[in-house]
């Protein structure tokens, strides 16, 4: 197939093109400037999101598109300005997808967007599935939301849309994981404030074969949560992320801390929801990692 990708030099672009190129897909990356982009095999850079850009005319006969585009949630403070780029990078990157989906003459097939399980708000005692329609209240709810509301209505009704709501990704150079190992690393890992939060976490080889697991199997549409089977309390995480490191879980960090530190960002590590992946199970997706310790030990045993 010929796939097209927004933020495909992103953690979870990366992987999913790996795998793609794997299976024999051709391959286009948007970008906003092809220039300082390392050529690869299998891989076309189009320019997009400025003026003179035009990346319909290389993007016709396109089966399937997925975005990944967005301003990260882990970069910086959510001042008024960082929480405005975080929606509008997410909200103007779609609705150029919609501009590109209306200039093509045969429009792709699917459409996978990306999405989290932020949508669900947080909770110490509700189990979430896709069943769950109703959103959160706080800030990441309502980004989630609206990504996915405008994504719905940024494609012809004849294309199939997935929303792929992800959990906490796990791989070893990039995401939450490398923050976490720190503290362990220098033996004053533990428990960061209550440690009843819930974390719906998923190894970066299950984000890449669910997201192509969803663009092969045409009757999937809709929510899908890309989350390991089994979720963990933060301090039955941290407790698993000791033992894999031969490094205690003792030293805890209170929640004001954290809350002084981080500010409202603080709900990425002080706040959960625990999510499984009902929709992935049901249509027979198996999971390459779906216990924790094995997860983190491979993770562990790879950055060797």
């Amino acid at each position: 197939m010929k796939i097209a990708i927004t933020g495909g030099t992103g953690l979870i672009g990366q992987a999913l093109t790996d795998l793609l190129i794997d299976k024999g897909h051709s391959i286009y990356i948007l970008t906003r400037n092809k220039s300082n982009k390392k050529e690869k095999a299998d891989v076309t850079y189009v320019e997009w999101l400025h003026d003179s850009a035009n990346p319909e005319l290389e993007l016709e006969g396109v089966d399937a598109f997925i975005n990944l585009a967005g301003e990260s949630i882990n970069s910086g403070r959510w001042t008024e300005e960082q929480k405005r780029k975080i929606i509008e990078s997410r909200l103007s990157s779609t609705k150029e997808i919609n501009r590109i989906f209306s200039a093509l003459q045969t429009k792709p097939k699917v459409l996978i967007n990306a999405s989290a399980v932020g949508f669900y708000g947080t909770s110490e005692t509700e189990t979430f599935t896709e069943e769950h329609t109703t959103p959160g209240t706080d800030f990441l709810a309502s980004t989630v939301y609206a990504w996915e509301k405008e994504a719905e209505h940024a494609v012809p009704k004849e294309v199939r849309v997935v929303f792929t709501r992800f959990g906490i990704v796990l791989d070893k150079d990039e995401g939450a994981l490398p923050k976490m190992l720190l503290p362990y690393k220098m033996f004053v890992g533990g428990k960061i404030g209550t440690g009843e939060q819930w974390m719906s976490w998923v190894h970066i080889d299950d984000v890449a074969g669910a997201i192509v697991f969803c663009l092969e199997n045409d009757s999937i549409e809709g929510s899908v949560n890309v989350t390991a089977p089994n979720p963990k309390k933060m301090k039955e995480f941290g407790k698993t992320l000791g033992n894999v490191m031969g490094r205690p879980h003792w030293f805890p960090t209170p929640g004001f801390l954290i809350k002084t530190a981080l500010g409202e960002m603080s709900v990425l590590v002080l706040e959960g929801q625990k999510v499984l992946p009902k929709k992935l199970e049901n249509h027979g997706y198996k999971f390459l990692h779906s216990n924790l310790e094995d997860a983190l030990s491979k993770i562990l045993q790879s950055k060797k």
